[in-house]
């Protein structure tokens, strides 16, 4: 009989007496894992009572300060995309943890062995029961359900702001920041007892979205918007994708067929895009035509263009593109980057998924941040790599870049580049001096540039103002593993 090695920290059930048919009488073990055990029970057991509430704590917005309120808004005002995100168990939040430590142990048998939305959904999520309660709930509050999360845990809805007061006891109130009008609760919400233990947050009661890198893009030549000079005449060099081939040595392996082919990628946006545009820029770079697919999230509005979230999108879409030549590129859209990441994650549309957006860390809810860790745990559960850029300000993530040659908002960083489970990737910037390594003129598809050209954390804060890569200690997490 071969021997059974037994792992630490796992439990077994041993089976002495194994009845097989014929007869015979064998000895045996069954193995369970600890995940396995944990059959999902429902939650809610009694009705759900609207006159029994809870004041659910941690759902203001920092940025929606008492000197800036500007009164009640008009309760007609309908709002989009709320969530109500549902959390697991203690017990299951522990399974969870554990599996992603397995996930990522090259000993482990479940090695890199990522779930479906559905398996996690059984795993992790609240019963079928519970969840269908929860929207009936709502829905007899006046809203309209517009989508359940394939791992049964949120739901998203819309209603009016009088419906939103008056079933979450919550006051919204309108707000001029820096010249802006928002809205956001200016108390917190409430929800019903029988509902209060599994749910993690209310959100999408304000409209103070996450903002793209306020670092200028500059995309174009000052010589010839209509047409890049990559290389210009005086000397100032601007990167074509066959200069980023050439400089972090990519050519070999598109020789050796790794150009994205068959694999998805995407890209997390809160604007829509010109796919004119997107066009232009393959076509000029000589890239193969492969436009990128556009999904607007189910319940948003179209969200429509604005300059910065447009911008980060075209150059987020082109740029990935330029690099993974022919892969599949699909740009999730919606009001809020929030939403468009939860419906990416939750649909498990790609294994790799590409955020530009984040405030730093003092401007964010805990609540809001207690949901994105937990999305994020989710997507590497599914097995999706999820990056995101570490800031633009070093480590005053709350001075706003370009603003001011001296921080003054402390020391600070990005969210969501501070979150464990999330891959933060900050600039580089060329330190060329000295060395030939440039042509001075452009191939057909622009590129100018030689080999690797040495480069350093990009650092170009100065009196205009901060321009540096974005990094230092969170408030939120301790170091991770």
């Amino acid at each position: 009989m071969a021997a059974i090695r037994f792992k630490p920290n796992r439990r077994y059930f041993l089976v002495h007496k194994l009845e097989i048919p014929n007869g015979l009488i064998a000895a045996g073990v069954v193995l369970f894992a600890p995940a396995l055990l944990i059959a999902q029970h429902d939650r809610i057991s009694g009705p759900i009572e609207r006159t029994k509430t809870v004041v659910l704590k941690g759902n203001i917005n920092p940025e929606a300060q008492p000197q800036f309120d500007r009164g009640p808004i008009d309760s007609s005002l309908k709002l989009d995309l709320m969530t109500l995100a549902l959390k697991p168990t203690p017990l299951q939040q522990a399974n969870l943890e554990r599996l992603l430590n397995e996930q990522q142990d090259r000993l482990s048998p479940i090695y890199h062995r990522w779930l479906t939305p559905e398996q996690y959904a059984e795993r992790f999520g609240v019963s079928p029961k519970d969840i269908s309660k929860v929207k009936a709930w709502l829905e007899s509050q006046g809203f309209a359900v517009t989508y359940v999360a394939r791992g049964r845990n949120w739901l998203t809805f819309s209603g009016a702001a009088a419906q939103v007061s008056k079933a979450f006891r919550v006051e919204i109130h309108r707000y001029e920041v820096d010249g802006v009008t928002h809205f956001a609760n200016a108390t917190e919400p409430s929800i019903t007892v029988a509902l209060e233990p599994m749910v993690l947050a209310l959100l999408g009661l304000d409209d103070f979205h996450q903002k793209p890198p306020q670092a200028p893009l500059r995309t174009r030549s000052r010589h010839n918007p209509a047409k890049p000079e990559i290389t210009a005449p005086d000397g100032t060099h601007y990167l074509a994708p066959d200069d980023i081939a050439t400089i972090y040595d990519i050519r070999p392996i598109y020789q050796a067929g790794f150009d994205g082919s068959g694999q998805r990628l995407v890209v997390i946006g809160q604007s829509d895009v010109n796919l004119a545009d997107i066009a232009a820029f393959r076509s000029r770079f000589g890239l193969p035509k492969h436009p990128p697919q556009v999904l607007l999230v189910p319940g948003s509005p179209d969200p429509g263009t604005s300059g910065g979230n447009m911008g980060e999108a075209d150059l987020d879409i082109e740029w990935s593109g330029s690099v993974a030549r022919n892969s599949t590129i699909i740009y999730v859209n919606s009001l809020t980057e929030s939403n468009s990441k939860l419906y990416a994650i939750d649909q498990n549309l790609a294994p790799v998924l590409s955020q530009s957006y984040g405030n730093c860390e003092q401007v964010v809810s805990l609540t809001d941040a207690a949901v994105a860790r937990s999305l994020a745990q989710q997507a590497n559960a599914e097995g999706i790599t999820v990056l995101t850029a570490s800031g633009d300000s070093g480590a005053a993530a709350c001075d706003k870049a370009f603003n001011s040659p001296e921080a003054t908002g402390g020391f600070a960083v990005s969210f969501p580049a501070s979150i464990p489970e999330i891959t933060a990737v900050g600039g580089t910037q060329f330190t060329d001096g000295g060395g030939n390594y440039w042509n001075n003129t452009n191939s057909a598809t622009g590129g100018s540039a030689l080999s690797y050209i040495p480069e350093a954390s990009w650092n170009e804060s100065g009196a205009s103002g901060l321009a540096s890569s974005g990094g230092g200690f969170s408030t939120f997490y301790t170091q991770p593993s």
